[in-house]
């Protein structure tokens, strides 16, 4: 809709030969009544017209269809013009004078963009399978099966968000093998690992041993130490059970907010919570906590997850050991269920003081262990792109995501991890 439609006849015989079918009007007032009788795929709203301006036609468009795309021409270089638009939902904005090609450019982004890059990632990754394949064949450090991970993850999560899902099938066959070949290198080289004393893996590379991968004993230490050693106030929060797949549904969410470094780190075996998170709290693996510590390391048959009860100790005694500057000064909360009052989401305003503060959010390892037990959940998450999707809804509407957009106006690093992952598994 143009008060000077006439003057694009050029730009609509060029879209029409692109197989864009286009209806033109002078003015808001008639463009609305059209739209109130046709359906259209996209809107090209000029911004100055007489009568009814711009703004004041999106606003109306959006209460006849809220969903359709509306692209914004204008003569206008003002900034909050386009501040304006853009806080009312304009989907992009071009400014005059414009060339026919930008005008199909701007149709191909709201139109074509995800048919377009549906047709991208099946050639992509078609043409990368054999590569990735003879990856997986050859990997030989640590740093070639933390990149085969990330590739597989993205290219699993890119097929079933715009590609043919009939990929997926040919995705998890390669899955399948990257795993029987992860198993026989972890049969291999685990023992070595964790004779390693002291070792630093990937990722550090002044100190870190190549052949060696970070392991949950190194993670503090390695990364949440050194933080605090720069004076830092230092929030280490780990949502139990929580994989890459799952990071990269909720770093979108975060992503306004932070500057987001990622690291991998390495689970030890078995990678059940009280070994995992008992070795990352403790900085030791599980069996030098039962020797040095067996009275926090009994298990209590009746009560689950007694063996996390100590938790907070265990960081208390590796920050003396290690004579941390947060020796005395650390809290530690614990979310374990959903119907639990969030004591860090209650407490966060009064920590200013605090050097480090860690927290453990147990939902997560709730739902994927409760989903073989829970019909519902099983509806809900059947397969593993759907249970990512409702632990992004989860973290969206949580305390937990109120707590971080808080912390991101303060002067603190957010260390957010995992004590360990999980896997969806297809026969009993």
């Amino acid at each position: 809709m143009d008060d000077n439609i006439e003057e694009l006849r050029s730009h609509l015989m060029y879209l029409d030969e692109k197989g864009y079918k286009v209806e033109g009007v002078t003015n808001g007032l008639d463009a609305l009544a059209v739209l109130q009788e046709k359906d259209f795929d996209v809107i090209l709203l000029d911004e100055m017209m007489p009568g009814m301006g711009g703004l004041e036609t999106l606003e109306e468009i959006r209460k006849i269809d809220a969903g359709v795309p509306v692209i914004m021409i204008t003569k206008s270089e003002a900034e909050d013009l386009m501040t304006r638009a853009i806080g009312k939902r304009i989907d992009d904005y071009l400014v005059k004078p414009v060339s026919p090609l930008q005008i199909l450019s701007a149709l191909k982004r709201q139109l074509d963009a995800r048919k377009l890059t549906g047709e991208t990632v099946m050639r992509d990754y078609m043409s990368n399978f054999m590569a990735v394949s003879d990856r997986i064949g050859t990997a030989s450090t640590p740093a070639d099966w933390e990149q085969i991970y990330v590739d597989l993850t993205s290219w699993g999560m890119d097929i079933f968000r715009y590609s043919d899902h009939g990929l997926l099938e040919t995705h998890a066959d390669q899955l399948v093998a990257a795993n029987q070949g992860f198993a026989k290198y972890m049969r291999a080289n685990y023992r070595d690992w964790i004779h390693a004393d002291g070792a630093v893996g990937v990722g550090d590379a002044e100190a870190g041993d190549a052949s060696v991968p970070m392991l949950s004993p190194r993670v503090f230490e390695a990364w949440v130490e050194p933080e605090i050693q720069r004076s830092r106030q230092v929030f280490w929060v780990i949502i139990d059970c929580m994989r890459l797949d799952q990071v990269r549904m909720i770093e979108p969410l975060l992503e306004p907010f932070y500057h987001i470094t990622r690291r991998n780190y390495w689970s030890i075996l078995p990678t059940a919570t009280p070994y995992a998170r008992n070795a990352l709290f403790a900085g030791l693996y599980p069996l030098d906590i039962a020797e040095g510590y067996p009275d926090w390391w009994i298990s209590n048959p009746n009560h689950e997850g007694s063996r996390n009860a100590s938790e907070s100790d265990l960081l208390n005694e590796l920050l003396k050991r290690i004579d941390s500057a947060a020796k005395g000064s650390m809290r530690y909360y614990k979310v374990s269920d959903a119907r639990d009052a969030d004591p860090l989401h209650r407490n966060v305003g009064s920590l200013g003081d605090t050097r480090l503060v860690a927290a453990v959010y147990n939902f997560l390892d709730i739902m994927a262990h409760g989903r073989s037990q829970s019909r519902i959940l099983k509806e809900l998450a059947p397969d593993e792109a759907a249970f990512r999707t409702l632990m992004r809804s989860w973290f969206e509407h949580s305390n937990l995501f109120e707590v971080l957009k808080k912390l991101a106006s303060r002067d603190c690093t957010v260390i957010l991890t995992t004590d360990h992952g999980s896997m969806l598994c297809q026969r009993a």
